[in-house]
């Protein structure tokens, strides 16, 4: 990559359309210049001469800009945005960071992921945090918060109503229940 189609990226200069396609290797995602996604850090770009170049070297299309009129299909973007979300739910993780990972509108992310999983992205995070959650409380001893430090969620009142409105029950409640069939 020389300077000028770096510029081309971080300007998001539309005259480099179809010139060229940047993928970048972080996220797996190919982009035109003018895309308005977050900027990519400059070593992890590679240069493509075709939208095609990029995929054979496995990189999948943005859904923001379309490179080269492709677009990834929505079951394969629910995935990616499930695989971030797995890796990272114990992070503080928004709407709009998820949108700007996956290249992507917050709106149409919304909508997409809840027509393909019928949840939001929000319930599947609080599902994946509680599932953790059960596993910390039946396998430690540790305090509810250090689980709740442990699964992204530091403010314990609104972890333990969470927690409650998902399994009926308190994590405390919980813990004894599991304790008790394991005996």
């Amino acid at each position: 990559m020389n300077n000028e189609q770096w510029e081309a990226i971080i300007q998001n200069d539309k005259n480099y359309d179809d010139l060229f396609f940047y993928a970048v290797k972080s996220t797996g995602i190919f982009c035109r210049p003018s895309c308005k996604s977050r900027p990519p850090k400059k070593e992890n770009v590679q240069i493509y001469a075709a939208a095609k170049e990029a995929m054979q070297e496995g990189f999948r299309p943005c859904k923001r800009c379309k490179p080269g009129g492709l677009r990834l299909p929505d079951e394969e973007w629910v995935t990616q945005i499930k695989e971030y979300i797995d890796d990272h739910y114990n992070e503080s993780i928004t709407l709009h960071t998820l949108a700007d990972l996956c290249h992507g509108s917050p709106y149409h992310l919304q909508r997409t992921f809840k027509k393909v999983l019928g949840i939001s992205p929000v319930e599947y995070m609080q599902k994946i945090r509680i599932s953790k959650a059960k596993e910390y409380l039946i396998t430690t001893n540790k305090s509810l918060v250090e689980i709740g430090a442990a699964i992204g969620m530091s403010n314990i009142p609104y972890f333990i109503t969470l927690f409650k409105k998902v399994t009926g029950i308190t994590p405390i409640q919980y813990r004894k229940k599991e304790n008790i069939s394991n005996e």
